[in-house]
Formats: structure tokens, sequence, C-alpha cells
């Protein structure tokens, strides 16, 4: 692996005229610290009502990322994958909601068990596993993906949408995209 994919490399960025509601980009990460770090960045920037809606595979690292988010938001308590109990709240900053949709058989099952309610409008929601709440996400949220490359390990593409304002000027902050 070069030195590039290591440091969070920037692939070309596409971004959508100014005051439009969705950009996108992609980057690199070449290690679980630097994926965290993604994270930080972005809970750092984060501020009430932020939704970031992760998916991609096993391991490609959702919970790293969740886990640098809370850090950024100066949470103190142990976060870690809430598969069984699908969500776990954490304060900091401002508070954090981390849900994990795995187990779920249906998106509806998110709304039937609480999961997505007014109380994050006042916090930071990380949805692990989002692509399994389709249709129950909110309209504004930052997509982030993560697919590992099967010929380096520990490299990671991060392939992000965000939609909204607020998003959009997140992901210019936390991902540093060019024209977000």
């Amino acid at each position: 692996m070069d030195a590039s994919a290591a440091s969070g490399e920037r692939l070309p960025a596409s971004a959508t005229p100014a005051g439009e509601a969705e950009a996108a980009g992609e980057l690199l990460s070449g290690s679980a610290e630097r994926t965290r770090a993604l994270g930080r960045a972005l809970g750092e920037g984060a501020s009430a009502a932020t939704f970031i809606a992760l998916s991609g595979p096993l391991g490609a690292g959702k919970t790293q990322l969740a886990k640098g988010v809370a850090e950024g938001l100066g949470v103190r308590s142990v976060v870690n994958s809430p598969t069984f109990i699908l969500m776990n709240e954490h304060a900091g900053r401002l508070p954090l909601f981390h849900i994990d949709a795995y187990r779920l058989g249906d998106p509806e099952e998110a709304f039937a068990a609480g999961l997505l309610d007014e109380r994050q409008a006042a916090g930071v929601t990380v949805a692990e596993w989002a692509d399994r709440l389709a249709g129950w996400l909110p309209e504004e949220r930052l997509e982030i993906e993560l697919e590992p490359d099967t010929t380096v390990d520990e490299l990671r593409r991060v392939r992000w949408v965000a939609r909204g304002e607020a998003h959009r000027r997140l992901a210019r902050r936390a991902l540093g995209a060019a024209g977000a």
C-alpha cells in the first residue's frame, strides 16, 4: 500500500452545484486508526440532528468510524456495536445515539422498536447497517459506505453522499471534500 492510501488519500469528489442539497465523494483509509480519525472529524463537526448512515459488509470498519464519532463528541463511555440491544445512547458534547440495525428483519421493526424518534433531533445519530432501515431514514443525512479492498489488508474505500445543507457542510469540513 502506498503512503497516500494509508493517510487517507482523497479520490476525485463529485459535487452538485452550489446550493444543491446533495454532494458525494470517495476517499481511502489505510488503517483502523485512520477510519477512526475520519469519524473523530465527523464528531467534532457534528451538530444537533446530524444523522450518519453507515453501510458495508462485516468487518468493513463501521464500528471503528462510530467510535471515532464518539471520540469527536467527547463521549467517555465505551462505544461498541449495540447489535443485541439495537441502540445505545451516550453522553457527550451532544448525545450520541448509536444504532445497529444488523438484526432487524425489516425496516418497520426499527420504527416499532423506537430506534428512530424525535429525541435524535437534539443529538447525533450513527446508524450501522443503515441500508436495513430503508424508507425510515431522515431525508437529510450523511451516508457512508465502507468497502474493504480485497487486495490490500486494512485498505478501505469510503464512499459518501451528503444530503441536505448541514450534512454537506459537515462532509466538507470533516472529509475535506472539495466543492462539497
